[in-house]
This record gives structure tokens, sequence and C-alpha cells, in this order.
């Protein structure tokens, strides 16, 4: 049985990171648009950490990938889980977090994080940024 394949990762490309320095990379995308259920648009905001290894990311290949989305069905838990796969495996990233607000559908919205440093994604949770934050959506 061949496996569905949700997004096309080729799309993304990278350039070499210019510093062995760490630090942080934060990027926020407006306006990810997808189908929800067929012919029924949905839209979400993404804002994407980055702790870059030996890569970073070409930002007009990231708008390219996130366009491919608009013909595609997909649940908010699936799309975050896509962009988090590929990214990972693209850009083999030190640390990725993703955080997508997805607009109300049915008087409800919804909010999704994920993050490669958590352990129960194989991180170390080195990091713990995350611990203790305040909702502020």
């Amino acid at each position: 049985m061949k496996k569905k394949q949700w997004s096309d990762k080729t799309i993304l490309k990278s350039i070499p990171n210019p510093s062995k320095e760490a630090y942080e990379i934060k990027m926020k995308a407006p306006e990810i648009t997808f189908e929800g259920v067929r012919g029924q648009p949905d839209f979400a905001l993404l804002y994407i950490t980055f702790y870059p290894a030996d890569k970073v990311i070409e930002l007009k290949s990231m708008k390219e990938y996130f366009y491919q989305f608009r013909s595609k069905i997909y649940s908010y838990e699936r799309l975050i889980n896509v962009v988090f796969e590929d990214m990972m495996s693209v850009y083999e990233p030190e640390r990725l977090r993703l955080v997508m607000i997805c607009n109300a559908r049915g008087g409800i919205s919804s909010k999704l994080t994920i993050d490669s440093d958590w352990d129960s994604r194989g991180g170390e949770e080195k990091y713990k940024d995350w611990i203790g934050q305040k909702e502020d959506w």
C-alpha cells in the first residue's frame, strides 16, 4: 500500500548558515490557506521559531511551499504536523517550534503548538522557554 503524500517538501530550499554561533530566527506567515473540507477555505496564522544548525530557510521557497496547501484538504492537526515534519526533514534545525492560530470556524478558533524540544518529540527539553507561558490570544 502506497503511503499518502501530504505535501511536496522538495519545494523547500535552504541556504548555508552564515554563522556557527547560536541564534534564533522568528518568522510569521500571516495567511496560510487550505481547505478544511472540499470547497470551504480555512485560514491560519503561523509563527515559526527556528534555531538553525547548518542550513537556514530560503524564504521564497517557504512561500511557495505554503501556497501548495490552498487546494488540499487538511485538518488543523494534520497541517501543523505535515509542516513540522517537512521542515525538520529538510532543514535539520537545532530546534523548531511552530504555533498555528486558526481562524474561527463554527464559532470556535484553535491554537496548536509543536516543538522539537519536547521530550515527547524526542527532544531534550533543554530550552524550556515554553514552560509557564501565559496564553495571550
